[in-house]
Parts: structure tokens; C-alpha cells; sequence
């Protein structure tokens, strides 16, 4: 995973935890502005999210900051 995307993915979750408690869900999106800015990054999380892990839409934040924290 580029440090890049781990980065920001850690930062969101971060936020929504602190924002929302320990059980907010989140999906992928959450990473990315409403428009298309950055696609490669994009893809390489729909690809982390989806083809490597099979997550469901949406998941615990905690949980996916624990895997990526973990991902080497």
C-alpha cells in the first residue's frame, strides 16, 4: 500500500472514530473528496478494499485502521 493512502486512511479514521465513537462504519469513499481528484489512489484503495480483502460496503473504522496499521 502506498504511504500516501495508508496515511490518509489512518488520518479518516482518525477523525470518524473520534467524531462519531468506535463503532462508526465506513466504506472506501470515505477516503476521497465527492469528486474524482486523485484516480490511481482511488482504484488502489477500491483494490486494497475489495480484490485483497473482500471487505463488506461498509465496515468498523477501528477495524480498518487495525488492518492497515498491520499491512506491511
Amino acid at each position: 500500500m502506498q504511504a500516501s493512502l495508508k496515511k490518509k486512511i489512518i488520518e479518516t479514521c482518525d477523525e470518524k472514530i473520534a467524531k462519531k465513537g468506535p463503532n462508526v462504519g465506513l466504506s472506501f469513499y470515505a477516503f476521497f473528496a465527492n469528486k474524482n481528484d486523485d484516480p490511481v489512489l482511488l482504484m488502489a484503495a477500491a483494490e486494497w478494499w475489495i480484490k485483497t480483502h473482500r471487505l463488506d460496503h461498509f465496515e468498523k473504522a477501528v477495524k480498518i485502521k487495525e488492518m492497515v496499521l498491520s499491512d506491511k
